[in-house]
């Protein structure tokens, strides 16, 4: 009797290990579930507690046009209270122009039609699904960090969870590129459709730069969660080149 539990013993120590090995991953796992689940929370509270419906007589035109060429009865855009130069989309689909943004389009800075331009933007990372995969990207990539983290600080003692967070953010900007590059096809084609043309689109994208703040030095474009401008209105060209139309519009 014994002997038989000696070797069951025996027999179960190799599960046991291969359960601990694998216990880093599945609390990584567990993590990136919790930090998706408060990262949501927190975000839907800010948003709720620092916005409004924003309402301005001088944006209703572009923004019936946007809601007729989307097919929607209106384009709906919350005003979000803050300084920086931003629009947002949140995962459950609302659309957000910043306030440092909206006091630009007051002073006559950016014209009605660049403030559609960043709407169709947004209304692009909503309807392609991004706004809400972000949220569960962010998760992810925290879960690989830590994996990462785990396995390359056994071999590389004092830089191993540097590697690893170099490696996830080089993976969440080249993720997040993508998004914008699609986001920013998107709104071209809604923006032509609606009689638009990307040509408000391409001038912000021009004076970006000087709007909020950067011009040009950030950090290099692989580094960034955003394309470099020039290479985002050339992308939006050779769009334009494929359908056949002008910036005008069709």
């Amino acid at each position: 009797m014994g002997r038989r539990l000696a070797l069951a013993g025996r027999q179960a120590l190799p599960h046991i290990g291969s359960m601990l090995r694998l216990t880093p991953i599945l609390l990584a796992i567990l993590y990136a579930l919790v930090m998706w689940r408060f990262s949501a929370w927190r975000l839907a509270r800010d948003l709720d507690q620092r916005s409004a419906p924003l309402v301005d007589p001088a944006l209703r035109p572009v923004l019936a046009r946007l809601a007729e060429a989307a097919g929607v009865a209106r384009v709906t855009v919350h005003l979000y209270e803050t300084p920086a130069v931003n629009g947002l989309a949140a995962p459950d689909g609302r659309i957000f122009i910043t306030r440092g943004f909206y006091a630009k389009f007051r002073d006559g800075t950016v014209s009605a039609e660049e403030i559609a331009s960043v709407i169709a933007h947004e209304l692009g990372h909503v309807a392609l699904g991004h706004a809400r995969r972000r949220m569960i990207d962010f998760s992810g990539q925290n879960a690989i960090r830590v994996v990462l983290a785990t396995v390359l600080g056994r071999f590389l003692p004092g830089i191993g969870v540097w590697l690893a967070g170099m490696v996830t953010a080089l993976l969440a900007a080249r993720l997040s590129r993508q998004d914008e590059y699609e986001a920013d096809e998107w709104a071209a084609a809604l923006l032509i459709r609606a009689g638009i043309g990307t040509g408000p689109q391409k001038s912000l994208f021009a004076r970006l730069g000087a709007l909020t703040g950067a011009d040009g030095r950030g950090p290099p474009a692989w580094l960034t969660s955003h394309p470099a401008t020039a290479e985002r209105i050339a992308a939006i060209e050779a769009r334009e080149a494929a359908w056949g139309v002008g910036s005008g519009g069709g």
